[in-house]
């Protein structure tokens, strides 16, 4: 069965395909093929465990769709941390997704080097400031920072950002140290157009 795999010499766990794996989770895949143009290779890994793929897609929809911030801009916050784990596939990933879902070049370009000079709103800034300062540790969101994001922020957007910066200190070392390939970039996938960060609450 494992040997119809897309596996290279370096994956330590098979990729399952969609024809090795239980109807539920070719559901799964399909959904996954329809909103992405692919199906990424972290969820062919983890589809030897199918109740946590299911919990992972359950988790990562809803985390980074547009809800109090745009999905475009939390998926560059993923990116962002992609960056400081060196994690290459997750940063090919949330890149892509970024991409898809409304970022610019320019913006994805940024946040894989300097944010602070890129094309961003002084709140999208502090955003990465925030997640960076929680990768370091979450002391540093002290009560003087955490004033800056009320300031900027609803008390949904923080959530949602505080959520997405966490979530990507597991993502990139699950992938990594499963050493999972890149996946490849799809033949056409979903684009959506650009557009600002949702704006504070009132």
């Amino acid at each position: 069965m494992l040997s119809k795999t897309s596996e290279t010499h370096d994956t330590r766990i098979p990729l399952l395909e969609r024809d090795q794996v239980s109807p539920e989770l070719g559901g799964l895949y399909d959904a996954l093929l329809q909103q992405r143009g692919v199906v990424p290779n972290m969820f062919k890994t983890v589809a030897h465990t199918p109740a946590l793929a299911v919990a992972f897609a359950s988790f990562l929809k809803p985390l980074l769709s547009d809800s109090a911030l745009a999905g475009w801009y939390k998926e560059l916050v993923a990116t962002r941390l992609s960056v400081l784990q060196q994690s290459s596939y997750a940063i090919s990933a949330h890149g892509l997704s970024a991409k898809q879902k409304g970022a610019s070049e320019a913006q994805i370009a940024a946040v894989k080097s300097d944010f602070e000079a890129g094309p961003f709103t002084e709140a999208e800034k502090l955003g990465f400031r925030c997640a960076e300062r929680l990768h370091r540790s979450p002391l540093e969101i002290d009560d003087s920072f955490f004033a800056q994001l009320k300031g900027a922020y609803s008390d949904p957007q923080i959530i949602e950002l505080i959520a997405t910066a966490c979530a990507f200190e597991l993502f990139p070392r699950f992938v990594e140290a499963l050493r999972i390939p890149l996946t490849s970039p799809p033949i056409a996938g979903p684009a959506s157009p650009g557009g600002t960060m949702a704006k504070k609450e009132v």
